[in-house]
């Protein structure tokens, strides 16, 4: 199976339309988010091609493949106008022996893990900022980054996970990172 994983829409119909164009071109069979999907929130500028309702009528079309968590943005008016569950706090992945543990990051994050074992991963968005992190305890952290808010210029991009290899991608499908577990 193969997983495109994507965080921070934060209400862009144009970046969301760009994130689903991936998703056909990935050949992805399920669509993990990781938060944040409608609304920009009060630290964020408006995101270019601003316009929830777009977004929700967008990934409605893709409701009986998503899987999503709450990010901090997430009200339940939200879970009121999306067709699939994003209240969650947390979702598991078990891929390759190891345990992923896909959250959004506003609870659970480096500095408040999980109970995670070596060689597992935290996976989260929130921060706008790809990563790849191998942390002292032994597991690793992963940020797919910013569908439409990066920061600290990183693209706009999305990670897939198939058979225990992560490949960070730009929207437009360049390949730039990789881990292997």
């Amino acid at each position: 199976m193969k997983w495109l994983i994507a965080s921070d829409i934060h209400g862009s119909a144009l970046y969301c339309g760009e994130l689903i164009k991936a998703f056909g071109r990935e050949g992805a069979d399920r669509l993990l988010l990781l938060g944040d999907l409608l609304y920009h929130g009060p630290r964020n500028d408006l995101p270019k091609g601003y316009a929830p309702k777009e977004v929700i009528a967008q990934l409605s079309g893709l409701k009986d493949k998503i899987f999503c968590v709450r990010g901090n943005c997430e009200a339940q008016v939200d879970q009121m106008v999306l067709p699939f569950p994003v209240m969650a706090e947390y979702c598991l992945i078990e891929t390759a022996d190891r345990l992923v543990f896909a959250t959004h990051g506003h609870v659970y994050n480096t500095d408040n893990p999980p109970a995670l074992f070596e060689g597992d991963v935290l996976l989260h968005g929130h921060t706008h900022i790809p990563a790849k992190t191998k942390v002292p305890a032994g597991w690793w952290y992963l940020n797919p980054g910013s569908v439409s808010i990066p920061k600290e210029g990183s693209p706009r991009g999305y990670l897939t996970l198939e058979k225990g290899l992560f490949l960070w991608n730009t929207l437009e499908g360049r390949e730039y990172d990789r881990l292997a577990l």
